[in-house]
């Protein structure tokens, strides 16, 4: 991303959509279809589930919250990973949406750790 942005909301956000621009010229074919559909679903999770993270009911449901968050990050990845590798797209684009999701990825796992030790 050109400018760091420290709130995220918004990098999550704004994460969904460089996916957007991603998935809408990836090729009519049945590996990116099915790539597709299922980044939709992993890709614009963790904005909506950091919404739910932040009304958490306690440290524990935070927790699993931020949990389900890093783990769709993760399988987005392996889809821009495998998105890469077929070579669909414009490597800079993909290198885009790897290195924010990776950023995030960082962010939200030692978030976690930082949590749990608040128990």
């Amino acid at each position: 991303m050109e400018n760091r942005k420290y709130d995220l909301e918004e990098r999550l956000i704004d994460f969904v959509i460089i996916l957007d621009d991603i998935l809408k010229q990836l090729p009519n074919a049945r590996l990116a279809n099915h790539l597709a559909g299922q980044m939709v679903r992993s890709g614009t999770s963790p904005a909506l589930n950091y919404g739910e993270a932040q009304s958490a009911e306690s440290q524990k449901d935070f927790i699993h919250k931020m949990k389900v968050i890093l783990k769709e990050l993760r399988e987005t990845k392996i889809s821009l990973k495998i998105i890469a590798r077929k070579k669909y797209l414009d490597k800079k684009l993909v290198l885009t949406a790897l290195n924010e999701d990776e950023e995030l990825i960082a962010i939200f796992a030692k978030s976690i750790i930082t949590a749990k030790s608040k128990l």
